[in-house]
């Protein structure tokens, strides 16, 4: 659930990087935040556990969408990957409006990538959310390696729900299509802010930062 701070006179959205141990969520939280100017975000916070880490970072991008005198403002979120920490993921969970769910392209992987997902599924029912109802995205990671399945299939295994959402291929080490999946998920979940509340239809700004803006385009980033 978006937060409304009058003081600063921003809007915050949560957006959660969801997916199995090692698929490149903190990959691509990193790459995220040594791309945007330092004057545009927040410092890059790691919550260690034994054997894993939530990631966190806020930022206001480039082109950040006014609403009513307020500017939009996002917050960045990795769960932690091991099944042993889902406390923790159902904690980072709360008052989430959009999902990346990184999925690890390697056909040794699917098993987790479907367990993940179905993990993300049964975490938000928790909180009384379904799925359907909250925004979201599919990243396809490590498409540069190898022994990897297929796009098809990862879309028959993936995205084969009643309504198909946007995916993404995507190689997370050299940002390929990193900050493609992150705005697409922050305008899907503008358009519905702005459905579900009293403001005027907005057309939301891709999230670009001015040193990568070209690479952006070349990528399709503006979506």
């Amino acid at each position: 659930m978006s937060i409304i701070n009058y003081a600063s006179r921003e809007i915050q959205f949560k957006i959660v990087y969801y997916g199995p141990a090692l698929c490149g969520k903190t990959t691509n939280l990193g790459y995220i935040h040594q791309r945007i100017n330092p004057q545009n975000r927040g410092d890059l916070v790691s919550l260690a556990t034994a054997a894993d880490r939530t990631l966190f970072f806020d930022f206001l991008p480039l082109n950040a969408v006014v609403i009513k005198g307020f500017v939009t403002k996002f917050q960045l979120y990795t769960v932690p990957g091991q099944v042993i920490y889902n406390a923790t993921r159902q904690l980072v969970l709360r008052s989430v409006d959009g999902v990346v769910f990184v999925a690890d392209s390697q056909w040794e992987k699917m098993e987790e990538n479907v367990e993940s997902f179905k993990n993300l599924e049964d975490n938000l029912a928790k909180q009384n959310i379904s799925l359907d109802e909250i925004p979201y995205v599919l990243q396809y990671n490590k498409r540069d390696l190898e022994n990897v399945a297929p796009v098809n299939y990862l879309e028959y295994v993936l995205n084969n729900r009643k309504k198909r959402v946007q995916s993404f291929e995507v190689v997370s080490s050299t940002g390929q299509n990193v900050f493609a999946s992150l705005n697409a998920v922050s305008q899907i979940l503008l358009h519905k802010f702005s459905k579900q509340s009293d403001v005027p239809k907005i057309a939301p700004a891709p999230v670009a930062i001015p040193e990568e803006v070209p690479a952006l385009q070349r990528q399709g980033a503006t979506v």
